[in-house]
């Protein structure tokens, strides 16, 4: 029997390479003989980073940067054998830095993940991949900007200081010192929200890093006064196309500056990992996220990799921490059994540190039950 075990990280308790061990010591209780190859996945978000590094064989580079509220953080990045640079944008400018009485996303920005892209290019690297997942910032992509050299001026001249409201003040570009990459960039995005409106980043995701109604409105009418001012200055307008919305509107800042290609982040670590090959005569595979919800049908790793393994006629399990809202929505989807992992109430600090044990006692349960259905299998042949 051959398994594929290819989940994603468990939220603030376990990485996806953490979670597919747990399933393969779990799993194995019951059939110890089986091929188990396990492969992490990611979708843009948390752990693309580690996939992508783990599955082409890179090396980390340690990086000195600013971390969203302008305050020294060191991070890393990889590296990988053809030179190509893959990084989170959440290393450096993620929502995680930031602690739940300081998120202020008129203030926070994007400028460390500038330093980072700019400390691979002065390294060298023919490409970057970023992973656009987490980010505490709503500033659609000027803070990386202004880290790679371009100039935000209000109608006196000075420079804008950083955060997402301040854009409300931009009257030119001074892209005299802009260091446009001069190598692809490629974006793993999850998500296809436009930068502006009522599914624009500032409204659909401002809320979780502390903007309240009036804010959520201040940011979007600021960050609509960004691509109007980049549009005059003959940039190409793709506030409305998908993905501009991502990471509090760095998609439209990667695309519209850096001319990036956004793609889904699971194809790419689907295709980086290949998952494809390696499903090639498997019997089953085993997947999983923190919490399966309705989301998880929006290109979430669950559903990418149940769709690769439903192309070549492969059963799928999800095991995840909890089931949230319209998760009665996934069975109908195609997988065998979306099975969660929590055994009782407890504290959430509990819960996270119990994960691993958690998933590796309920991979042993569907283990045990799959083993019934081969056996009842056989007995029926007889």
């Amino acid at each position: 029997m051959k398994i594929i075990i290819a989940p994603d990280s468990f939220k603030e308790s376990l990485s996806a390479a953490d979670a597919a061990q747990a399933i393969r010591r779990g799993w194995a209780e019951i059939r110890p003989e089986a091929e188990y190859v396990c492969l992490p996945m990611a979708d843009g978000g948390e752990g693309t980073a580690d996939a992508l590094v783990a599955a082409l064989n890179g090396t980390w580079v340690d990086a000195d940067v600013h971390d969203p509220l302008g305050r020294p953080h060191r991070t890393r990045y990889g590296l990988l054998p053809d030179g190509t640079a893959v990084m989170e944008m959440a290393a450096a400018s993620g929502l995680h830095l930031v602690a739940p009485h300081e998120r202020d996303p008129r203030l926070t920005s994007s400028y460390g993940t500038g330093e980072m892209m700019a400390h691979a290019l002065a390294r060298g690297a023919r490409r970057l991949i970023l992973g656009i997942g987490g980010s505490a910032t709503n500033d659609g992509g000027a803070g990386m900007a202004q880290a790679l050299g371009l100039r935000l001026l209000d109608e006196h001249g000075a420079d804008l200081p950083p955060g997402g409201a301040a854009l409300a003040r931009l009257h030119r570009v001074d892209a005299a010192a802009f260091q446009a990459a001069a190598v692809p960039v490629i974006v793993a995005c999850d998500v296809t929200n436009p930068l502006t409106g009522p599914e624009g980043a500032s409204a659909v995701f401002g809320p979780q890093k502390g903007a309240d109604a009036a804010t959520v409105a201040e940011l979007d009418a600021a960050l609509g006064r960004f691509a109007d001012v980049l549009s005059a200055h003959g940039y190409t307008d793709g506030r409305h196309l998908p993905g501009s919305g991502a990471a509090g509107g760095l998609g439209f800042g990667l695309r519209t500056l850096l001319n990036a290609d956004l793609q889904p982040g699971i194809d790419m670590v689907m295709d980086a990992a290949g998952l494809h090959q390696h499903l090639a005569g498997a019997d089953l595979l085993i997947t999983g996220e923190g919490r399966m919800d309705g989301q998880t049908a929006c290109g979430k790793v669950p559903l990418g990799v149940l769709r690769a393994a439903q192309a070549q006629g492969v059963p799928v399990i999800a095991l995840c921490g909890s089931l949230g809202a319209d998760a009665h929505t996934l069975m109908p989807l195609g997988f065998s059994a979306v099975l969660p992992t929590l055994a009782a109430p407890a504290p959430l600090a509990e819960i996270f540190a119990a994960a691993a044990d958690n998933l590796q006692r309920s991979a042993r349960q569907a283990a045990a039950l799959w083993q019934l259905g081969f056996q009842a299998a056989a007995k029926a042949e007889k």
